[in-house]
């Protein structure tokens, strides 16, 4: 075959394998936080681990968010950080967690004391690990976020699922 037909039947099984696997891709789609545009969030964005509790991370559509598995797990940066309340709240990996929604079907949770906050959102139904997950997330994405400013005054056991 000429080279000019050979590269043409090359690119045309690329452009079909490409299409094949945009196909097999799927895109998660999430609202971005307010504040997504923070450029602690892009630090954050980028250190966000591949894995989480056995689940792969899947492409999201909005900047500054993360999700693995269908999504199981969700985390935005750059929401409202929450005011001092009576609400639980945790320390883990050293980043204080408030336990804002403790659902049958979700846990939610905010970082506390940090401008912009992190919200991570756990389904419940899949059975994972509540503590391993917000562990794991606050240890990859501790270098990006900025100082603490405030802390937990009572701190108490993270929850179990």
């Amino acid at each position: 075959m000429p080279l000019p037909r050979r590269l043409a039947a090359s690119a045309a099984v690329a452009s079909a394998l490409g299409l094949a696997l945009v196909g097999c891709s799927t895109t998660v789609h999430l609202e971005p936080a307010e504040d997504a545009n923070d450029p602690i969030c892009a630090e954050v964005s980028v250190l966000l681990p591949e894995n989480v509790a056995g689940f792969d991370r899947v492409w999201t559509d909005a900047q500054a968010t993360g999700a693995w598995g269908d999504p199981t797990i969700v985390l935005r940066c750059g929401v409202e950080p929450p005011a001092p309340s009576d609400l639980v709240c945790t320390t883990i990996g050293n980043v204080d967690w408030l336990v804002l929604d403790q659902e049958e079907e979700r846990q939610r949770l905010v970082t506390y004391g940090r401008e912009p906050a992190l919200e991570v959102i756990i389904r419940r139904e899949a059975e994972v690990d509540f503590r391993t997950v917000v562990e794991k997330l606050s240890a990859s994405v501790q270098p990006g976020l900025a100082p603490a400013t405030a802390q937990c005054t009572e701190r108490v056991d993270f929850p179990q699922s």
